[in-house]
Order: structure tokens, then sequence, then C-alpha cells
């Protein structure tokens, strides 16, 4: 089994218990769903010492007046005080987890990479994995004695712009990696004003990197996949899909194989999908 250039992006369930109750690490329950509040969850059991976070409610900029994009990354003030009510300072290493395969913990490693923290790790195969290997919960919220102090360093080079998007459609370069369902990429199933997806990309579903158990396929295959697509590692990038969620877990496992200029589409469709000036195309190009 080949191991990830950079593997300490993802930790198993083994390093993760191991870590519990270390100061300096950070445990976040990263669990979302826009059908469910998932907070409930976490209160009826978490990982031991674990707090919790909502991505679309506390480290998401505010709608413009449009109403349009939504959820997009807040801005480094906003970003710096949600990590403090994390317990997420300078210094803590941050372990996020869902319960699908690792995308939701990946919008917080997003964020926290856009603003100069690279101490984060998403754990593999999730809570379930952890339940399923009768690793213990606990119950009731946490929440850190004293905010520590995080100092938000903005990074370029970590999430693309509108801009950034247009030039690529024009230039073709960056190449565009849409990881949405292929109902979405066609515009059979719309999410926005507009369905469809933006000119010259291509269509990889973000979960095709993962196992049935969302733990990630072996490194060695997972190159190959994305290799074989157009997306090696000297291609640079730009991933997208509905809000930059599925699109940063896509981001992150690129990065973790060793690819070093990716970017994700922060607005996303709900940006793109919703201006009636960008072009779009439906059915597969």
């Amino acid at each position: 089994m080949s191991t990830l250039p950079r593997a300490e992006l993802f930790w198993s369930t083994e390093r993760v218990a191991s870590a519990i109750g270390d100061p300096n690490v950070r445990v976040v329950d990263c669990r979302f769903s826009f059908d469910e509040d998932m907070r409930a969850r976490y209160i009826a059991g978490h990982l031991p010492g674990a707090v919790y976070v909502n991505w679309a409610e506390d480290f998401a900029a505010p709608p413009p007046p449009s109403g349009h994009p939504r959820w997009m990354l807040a801005g480094a003030s906003d970003f710096a005080q949600a990590m403090g009510r994390l317990g997420i300072g300078d210094e803590t290493m941050v372990v996020g987890y869902d319960a699908e395969g690792g995308h939701h913990a990946a919008r917080l490693w997003l964020g926290l990479r856009r603003f100069g923290h690279d101490r984060m790790a998403v754990m593999e195969g999730g809570i379930q994995k952890w339940i399923a290997e009768g690793r213990p919960l606990e119950t009731g919220p946490r929440s850190p004695d004293r905010p520590p102090l995080f100092t938000p360093r903005p990074r370029e080079g970590v999430v693309a712009s509108k801009e950034d998007v247009r030039a690529a459609v024009r230039s073709g370069d960056p190449w565009l990696l849409d990881v949405r369902r292929d109902s979405e990429f066609t515009g059979v199933e719309k999410r926005a004003a507009r369905g469809g997806h933006i000119p010259g990309a291509v269509n990889i579903l973000w979960k095709d990197a993962l196992k049935e158990d969302w733990t990630l396929r072996d490194a060695d295959e997972l190159e190959e996949f994305y290799t074989n697509a157009g997306f090696g590692p000297e291609t640079r990038t730009i991933t997208y899909c509905q809000a930059g969620v599925r699109a940063a877990f896509t981001h992150l496992v690129l990065t973790a194989l060793g690819h070093e200029d990716v970017r994700t589409y922060d607005g996303s469709w709900e940006e793109w999908g919703n201006d009636p000036d960008l072009p779009i195309i439906t059915g597969r190009s």
C-alpha cells in the first residue's frame, strides 16, 4: 500500500485516539446537513473533547444584498474570532471529522489554509469508523475555557475568485475541475438560477477519491486516477462545486498527493450559476 506524499493531512483513527487529551490538539466535529441540525447529533455523541462547528453559519460570510453568493469564507477578522471560539490558536493542531468522508471538515481545512494556518488534518473514515472500532464517545457540548489568539495571515493561491475563473475559461489555464454530481454538471439538477457547468470544466465526482467505507483509496491509485483525467502533479487546477465544500475536499486530496498549484473557487456554482452574465454549458462538454 502506497503512502500519500503529504500523509500528515489525513490522520487515522488510531492517531486521533492517541492525541485525545493533548492540550495542543483541538478536535472539531464538522458534521453538517442542510436538512438537519447536526449540532443535536454532536451533543448526543462525539469524540471526547471535540467542539462543534457548522461551516455554513460559523465561518461563512453574510451574503450580499442580491442574496448570492451565500456561504463564502468569512473575512479575516470574523474568521479569527470564529477560530478563537473553537479553541483554535496560532499553535493549535486541528483535527476535523464528519460523517461524509471528510468533505465538511475539508471546508475548515480550506479556511485555515486561506488564513495561513497549516496545522490541520482530517480524520479518515469519519465518526462511523471511530464507532465501528469501539472507541469512546462523549455527550454534551464542549467549549474552550478561554478563547486563544488566532492571528489570520491571508495567503494567496488558496481560493480563486470569479475573475480568476473567468480568465481560466478564456485561456484554458488553470484547468477547471467540477466535483459535483453528473446531474448537477449537466444541468438536469438545478441548484441555482441556472443549471449546467463552467465552460471547459472536467467532471470528476469528489467522492471517487474514497472507498465505500469513506476511507481514501490507495495513494498510487489516486494519483493515476487524477493524472489519467488530466490533473497530474504539474497541472494548475481550480476545483469547484456548489458552495466550495466538496471542492475543498478534492483540493485537500490533491494537496495530499503533492500537487502544489491547486485553488478552490470559493463562490463555486452558487455564484456562477446565479450570475446571468457568466457563460455556462448544459449537457456534457
